[in-house]
């Protein structure tokens, strides 16, 4: 428990350096030039894209972000706010209960759809990021998997499934799937991850039937399972950082390090949980990961 708790120390500085940082800073100036979407215009973007993670206008790529629409990608239509004003015949009642009418200016809105495209569909300049995808053999890999699999609540399928994101822990269906194709370390960082969704955050029923399921917010769970998948693949000799640091800070960007420091007593005793599940009787040898060229990934609901 105590190498456990030397390395959420380490996540935790390298998180505060991370936030500290001019990465960071650019990152979150690039963040702020795409705009908020409706919960309506956030479906309307799925149904035609589901793969979508950044989208923009035509224009707004070139101007904001140095990027190009390619050459025959067909847009994603969405309804854009329209406020307008016009003259209107007004009632107002008097204190003494007689009424008036008058014409006054009146603040109205309407709707008109707009085009927008997913970054997939541009080409151009780099977008800053701070989440670099994994790269990279580990030692005992298959020893490694099959340790996951046999302490994981739920089946781990490897096998494609219709998102961006690198994993899912499907609560309804009671299973994991994880994105083939990947590095032997991206690969069992997010297993681990998932396993850790699995055994923190299936949903809480209250009994009733009626009342939604308890959860904790988004960015909370994301930020614990990131935060065990960093610390037993750091015991194992996986070094994970350059992903998990900037995947926390991406999903906690806004809330500084409160959450966590919060959060850290769970994360230790569920990465100390997984470590003696993966390795119960120290029978498998501390994999080590054989570092390749990183590539640079964006952040959104990866894991």
């Amino acid at each position: 428990m105590e190498k456990v708790q030397e390395l959420t120390d380490q996540l935790e500085t390298g998180i505060t350096e991370l936030f500290n940082s001019e990465r960071y800073a650019a990152y979150l100036s690039t963040m702020s030039k795409f705009h908020r979407y409706s919960f309506g215009n956030i479906l309307l973007i799925l149904l035609q894209c589901p793969s979508a993670s950044q989208v923009a206008g035509y224009g707004d790529w070139k101007k904001n972000f140095g990027r190009q629409v390619k050459r025959g990608e067909r847009g994603i239509t969405i309804l854009a706010p329209c406020p307008y004003r016009r003259q209107e015949e007004v009632e107002k009642t008097a204190p003494d209960g007689s009424s008036s009418k008058s014409v006054q200016w009146v603040q109205r809105m309407s709707f008109r759809t707009v085009t927008v495209f997913d970054i997939s569909q541009t080409e151009g300049k780099q977008l800053p990021e701070i989440c670099r995808k994994l790269t990279g053999d580990v030692e005992q890999y298959e020893s490694m998997v099959a340790a996951i699999r046999s302490i994981s609540p739920y089946p781990i399928h490897i096998e494609r499934f219709p998102s961006d994101a690198y994993g899912c822990c499907n609560f309804a269906e009671q299973r994991i799937f994880v994105q083939p194709d990947m590095s032997q370390a991206q690969t069992i960082k997010t297993m681990i991850h998932e396993v850790s969704h699995a055994k923190l955050h299936a949903p809480i029923e209250d009994g009733d039937g009626e009342t939604p399921p308890q959860r904790k917010r988004r960015f909370v769970r994301e930020m614990e399972a990131e935060s065990v998948a960093y610390v037993v693949c750091q015991h194992f000799g996986i070094d994970t950082s350059d992903y998990s640091f900037g995947y926390v800070a991406g999903w906690s960007h806004g809330k500084n390090l409160s959450q966590l420091k919060d959060s850290l007593e769970l994360i230790r005793n569920t990465a100390a949980e997984l470590i003696d599940g993966i390795a119960p009787s120290k029978e498998l040898p501390p994999p080590t990961q054989k570092k390749q060229r990183t590539k640079r990934r964006n952040v959104y609901e990866r894991s």
